[in-house]
């Protein structure tokens, strides 16, 4: 798979059964599982397969999302010889493209992202904040950015030129969101509220950033941090630059810091003229195509990878193009 990229959705993402028809079918899937458990206080599988509630809590969500992801790709390298070149993941899913990419093993980021998870999951207190994903093509994002800053809510995600996400207090994400609805009729403006459990990559994620830094430095030493130049950084929109500190720094800052998701976009479109998302969820897929739907400059081929139905349907038609 020559001049291909692979991106990895984040949180939200989850699903029930996820890779587990993978886990059934390849050795290489059930080793990503194994050492995950190996590295958690719970059962992965468990978790991603009972009916456990714990799987849409943030603390538990992440790993298992994160380990989920890797077994898929594990499984794609082994059935597929799939080897993309370029690597990229939306807030959580970075994570899972370092591990791709060969910058961190996948014990390291599975302990990283639990702890990751446990401290988002408590910097706010349940329903204290609130975020919503604003929808049109173009968006009117100066008005936007301005009636936030009106109303102290950030802008968590910049996904597309048709989608931004909103974050902030509760209170103040639904003040936005009815002055957004006052100004813009609703075919111009749709206003979709996200069910979260605490206001991500805003300011109120914050306090937990030096904790956080303190646990990506006690392992730093598993980073190969020249191998993340292939991995495109939430933080900067930019590839990462290869510098130990630089990673460290970006990954602690992604935390209460917008993902430059669109700016991702454009930095793996610029080297990769086929994407192939890879994970439980497909919302990747839609902000490529919407991206780039009208450039005629640049052709990003878009497939999504849910299960191995789909990934034999995505290597398939890449063969017969």
């Amino acid at each position: 798979m020559s001049n291909s990229a692979v991106v990895f959705p984040g949180q939200g993402a989850q699903r029930r059964g996820m890779a587990m028809d993978f886990l059934a079918e390849l050795p290489e899937s059930r080793e990503a599982f194994a050492q995950a458990a190996a590295v958690l206080p719970f059962d992965p599988i468990a978790l991603c397969t009972d009916e456990d509630p714990r799987l849409d809590q943030t603390e538990y969500a992440q790993p298992c999302i994160l380990t989920a992801e890797i077994a898929m790709l594990w499984g794609l390298r082994a059935r597929f010889g799939f080897r993309p070149e370029w690597f990229g993941g939306h807030s959580l899913g970075e994570y899972s493209a370092l591990v791709a990419a060969d910058v961190m093993p996948l014990p390291t980021a599975v302990r990283l992202v639990h702890a990751r998870g446990r401290l988002m999951q408590h910097a706010a207190p349940l329903g204290f904040g609130a975020m919503a994903a604003l929808v049109a093509d173009p968006l009117p994002i100066e008005d936007i950015r301005t009636l936030a800053a009106k109303h102290g809510v950030d802008l968590a995600n910049d996904n597309s030129r048709a989608q931004v996400v909103v974050s902030g207090e509760k209170t103040s994400v639904d003040a936005l969101c009815a002055d957004l609805d006052e100004r813009f009729p609703a075919d111009a403006l749709r206003i979709v509220p996200l069910t979260v459990s605490a206001p991500f990559h805003s300011r109120h994620m914050a306090q937990v950033e030096a904790e956080f830094r303190k646990v990506l430095q006690a392992v730093r030493g598993d980073f190969d941090a020249a191998k993340a130049t292939r991995v495109t950084s939430n933080f900067t929109g930019q590839f990462h630059t290869g510098r130990l500190d630089d990673l460290v720094d970006g990954l602690t800052r992604q935390i209460s810091a917008p993902v430059l998701w669109r700016d991702d976009m454009v930095t793996l479109a610029g080297q990769a003229s086929a994407v192939f998302e890879v994970g439980p969820g497909r919302p990747l897929a839609g902000f490529f195509k919407t991206q780039f739907s009208d450039r005629t400059d640049k052709a990003v081929t878009v497939a999504s990878i849910l299960d191995l139905r789909s990934a034999q349907r995505a290597f398939a038609a890449k063969e017969g193009a």
